[in-house]
């Protein structure tokens, strides 16, 4: 079975292109969504990080303290690698998981990931599909979803790669810019997978 790895940044609409991809039948794992999980329910992964980060790093309740977290790594690439250092084969995991129990009629399965060529994983993929968006578009949609302000998704952005890096890496790209029809964009890549 394929594994296609999709990934996109902040504001893309790759989660949009990724429902149009279950609607034909294909399972998707959400990798950033199971990250926030594990972080409160894989053991290994939470004693690495309060042995990494400290006691406080979770509440009494067991919740993770992102102000804490946030607050060590945001600007420090190093402490950051070391977070990523953890959280990253612990996603790993959850994907073998997760695949062991997908049909085994599905042609293919997604791995969506906003910093699937920055962690490595896309190495794990057989193909991989870039989805784009001009930047002005990708901060209307996120600053109306979450109602960040521009600079605060400005300075996520700059944390990822620029799409015309990720252009470079990938095997297929999707445009969400409006001039073309996504879902037509979609039924023609899924019929190349299957």
């Amino acid at each position: 079975m394929m594994t296609i790895g999709i990934t996109g940044g902040i504001g893309s609409g790759k989660s949009t292109v990724c429902h149009v991809f279950e609607h034909l039948g294909i399972p998707v794992f959400y990798a950033d969504t199971v990250a926030k999980e594990i972080m409160v329910t894989d053991p290994v992964l939470t004693a690495g990080v309060m042995e990494a980060f400290g006691a406080e790093s979770y509440d009494a309740g067991g919740r993770l303290n992102n102000k804490h977290i946030a607050g060590i790594v945001f600007n420090n690439s190093t402490e950051l690698a070391r977070l990523n250092a953890l959280v990253h084969p612990a996603v790993f995991r959850a994907f073998d998981l997760w695949l062991a129990n997908v049909p085994p009629n599905v042609p293919y399965v997604l791995k969506e990931t906003a910093i699937l060529f920055e962690s490595g994983s896309y190495r794990a993929c057989d193909k991989t599909v870039l989805v784009t968006s001009p930047v002005n578009m990708r901060l209307r949609r996120v600053m109306d979803r979450d109602g960040a302000t521009e600079e605060q998704i400005l300075a996520r952005m700059n944390k990822q790669l620029t799409d015309d890096e990720k252009v470079k890496m990938a095997d297929y790209q999707i445009r969400n810019d409006e001039s073309q029809s996504v879902i037509l964009q979609v039924m023609e890549l899924h019929q190349q997978f299957i």
